[in-house]
């Protein structure tokens, strides 16, 4: 593509009358007009800008290899692991290529399996997806969620497990809801916002405020549902309930924002001598934001959770509801010295299955729920446990591992054998891959202020170390999330047919080493991610893996606010960006959909000293042209007109801001172009058949730009 020197880019109108004043400081907004998804002349932006996106992209080289090869690749058997529920094993299955994974339901392991619940039938380009779902105590009813074109809104159905039979019911305006059945299995307890005016598809940006948690009887219109609980003086709060595994109490999980604490709530159901029929009388055994709690199981009154208070790298603790006094609390499984204690589960009465993150690396346990003492290690490779099912009742556990270079083995564990031996209930094959012929490794580099960061690197086997390789590097750093090893087949064919080395650096604000990692990367202490993050870049440059020109970055969400202002920060350090649904307006995310639950993370632009922290990384808001010829990386930014997580408005104002101060620029001959999906929204439930026209669009923007060439590569099987 030649053509590139003589890049036009669309006319934007730009309104510099638009002044905001935050704190005494005016901070211009030319773009604040593409705040509304629905005015004509959005529409027509977007038109605009994939108007000269979607050629680009078409004549990419390698675009059509990368897609048929990935295609190819990507059509292998995909399963879940099994989970009983009442008599019944149930899974999900993907034959390949299928846009939404099936259901499956058994009678027993040995027995056939059949279909139960197929997504695919729900529209005809699978744009509608299965998000969450629960089952009855005796595995006799089901709630499902469906959810359109990526949106976080949710339609609630039901269905009687006996004969796969659909029921009347239905539940709408849900959104980030629980969905737990009273054992009894009359009905269950959800969450709903209220009316809204204008649209609620997943398109429009109002904020979500004021969730209600409601019990719904099953066979009852949703007009007659009972409200539970509700907090009209704190709009932001939003709840969960579940049940306790002996089915006598309500626990209310309270959280306000993405901070991992929350308040704690609980209803004692032989209190309700008139069953559920009101706002019920919550015991409010934590009602402070100090620390996570989260229900693990109960002996009668005695509660165990998994908290982190006082313990960053998280604790197990025993409550006794007759007792309630934090002088009466018991540490049950202490925290550890080193590793973060990521879940538990109570699994054949009186066993914990306890996982853990060890330098980023999945460690399995199983310990006893009496005394707290381990009795089995699980043996593992290294990568991280994806899936598990098991529940107290259940005799067995079934565990899924992944890795980089494993798509997926899934583990069965009779707990009742008097050696407790693991064994393979299903490995996951991909055609045209040989593991063998690549490798792992982890190293440790150091941050600017000195922190060791761990970071993953993934390659073929052999490789020389002469800075002539393209590297992928992926970050997000945010929200208490920690990025283990998974496997990701375009990813694969990044290294098997572009040469590709794969690196990924686990930088502060995740949950690789607990709340303190998160903390040093939130808040005042955001920059730390960028830091840590062009730190890595500079290690692989320094150790010849490649050179500035030949690193792509790569984030999504919080991680596409990463790779924005690393690119404002060192556009000389890349050569290529590739950001995925970002946060790009640090001043105004707050006000649209669920934006208001990241100040936890991020700060508030309405404080002035958050506003001082924000404004001097906010990626809109940092853009200028760089020092002397150095350019912006080339730059493809991707988003779904569906996302209501992250409203599109971050990504259509940052581009505008980018083409602007860049298109007079005769050095700036790199590209700066935005990809605007339809029916898509931040990623959930997105059909197979979109997520690979997206991954071969990325890979075939990489490789124009990095001037990669294709090579065919059989792997020896």
């Amino acid at each position: 593509m030649d053509a590139i020197m003589s890049f036009k880019y669309p006319e934007v109108r730009r309104d510099d009358s638009k002044v905001d004043e935050y704190h005494g400081e005016k901070v211009t907004d030319p773009y604040a007009w593409l705040e509304d998804p629905d005015a004509d002349d959005t529409k027509a932006f977007v038109d605009s800008q994939n108007a000269i996106t979607m050629p680009y992209l078409e004549k990419c080289k390698v675009r059509q290899q990368f897609h048929d090869r990935l295609k190819e690749m990507w059509d292998f058997p995909k399963y879940g692991c099994p989970f009983k529920r009442g008599p019944r094993y149930f899974y999900f299955y993907n034959t390949g290529l299928q846009n939404q994974s099936v259901l499956y339901v058994q009678d027993s392991l040995e027995a056939d399996s059949r279909v139960f619940l197929d997504p695919n039938k729900f529209s005809e380009d699978g744009t509608v997806a299965l998000r969450g779902y629960s089952y009855t105590e005796d595995g006799e009813y089901l709630a499902y969620g469906l959810s359109s074109s990526g949106s976080d809104w949710v339609t609630i159905k039901f269905m009687k497990v006996d004969g796969a039979e659909q029921l009347p019911d239905v539940l709408e305006r849900v959104k980030f809801s629980c969905m737990s059945w009273t054992h009894d299995g009359k009905g269950l307890f959800y969450n709903t916002y209220p009316q809204q005016d204008g649209k609620t598809d997943g398109t429009e940006t109002t904020a979500n405020l004021h969730q209600k948690l409601y019990y719904h009887r099953l066979g009852t219109k949703q007009s007659e549902d009972v409200l539970c609980a509700e907090f009209p003086d704190n709009p932001k709060w939003m709840s969960g309930a579940e049940l306790s595994n002996d089915g006598r109490y309500i626990v209310l999980s309270i959280s306000e924002g993405c901070d991992p604490v929350n308040r704690l709530y609980y209803c004692d159901m032989e209190t309700l001598p008139k069953g559920i029929d009101g706002v019920l009388p919550w015991v409010k055994l934590v009602d402070n934001f100090d620390a996570e709690y989260e229900y693990i199981t109960n002996e009668g009154t005695v509660f165990t959770f998994k908290t982190n208070l006082k313990s960053p790298r998280y604790k197990l603790i025993n409550i006794d509801f007759s007792k309630p006094e934090m002088e009466n609390w018991t540490d049950l499984i202490p925290e550890s010295e080193t590793d973060v204690l990521e879940w538990a589960a109570c699994v054949n009465n009186n066993k914990l299955v306890l996982c853990f993150l060890h330098d980023v690396k999945s460690q399995l346990y199983l310990h006893d729920l009496n005394g707290g003492n381990r009795l089995t290690t699980f043996p593992l490779d290294v990568g991280t446990i994806t899936g598990y099912s098991g529940k107290k009742k259940d005799q067995e556990i079934f565990y899924q591992f992944t890795s980089f270079l494993t798509p997926g083995v899934i583990y069965r564990c009779d707990l009742t054998a008097e050696v407790l031996t693991p064994t393979v209930f299903r490995q996951i094959d991909v055609k045209g891959f040989n593991p063998a012929e690549f490798q792992t490794v982890q190293v440790f580099f150091n941050s600017k202020d000195g922190t060791k960061i761990p970071m993953f690197i993934v390659h073929r086997k052999g490789i020389e170390l002469d800075s002539s390789h393209p590297v992928l590097l992926y970050g997000y750093g945010g929200f208490n999330i920690s990025i283990t090893p998974g496997f990701s087949v375009s990813r694969i064919v990044f290294m098997l047919c572009l040469g590709g080395v794969l690196a990924v650096p686990n930088i502060r604000g995740g949950g690789e080493y607990g709340e303190t990692w998160h903390k040093g990367g939130m808040l005042a202490n955001k920059q730390n991610c960028f830091d840590d993050f062009q730190a890595a870049a500079e290690w692989l440059i320094e150790n010849k893996y490649c050179t500035s020109n030949t690193i792509t970055i790569n984030g999504g969400s919080n991680g596409g606010l990463l790779v924005a202002a690393c690119a404002n920060q060192r556009p000389d350090l890349f050569g290529c960006v590739i950001n995925q649904v970002g946060v790009m307006d640090m001043l105004k995310f707050h006000k649209f959909t669920i934006g208001h639950a990241w100040t936890t993370d991020f700060g508030c632009s309405d404080i002035k000293e958050e506003f001082e922290w924000l404004i001097k990384y906010s990626p809109l808001h940092n853009i200028k042209s760089p020092e002397g010829a150095i350019q912006y990386p080339a730059t493809l930014l991707l988003t779904g007109d569906h996302d209501d997580r992250v409203v599109p408005l971050h990504s259509l104002k940052y581009i505008s801001e980018l083409q602007y101060t860049m298109k007079d620029e005769s050095k700036q001959t790199n590209p700066l172009l935005i990809r605007i999906d339809t029916k898509a929204g931040h990623g959930a439930g997105k059909p197979t058949a979109k997520i690979i026209e997206e991954y071969s669009d990325v890979y075939a923007f990489i490789a124009e730009n990095l001037k990669l060439t294709w090579q065919e590569s059989e792997a020896k099987l």
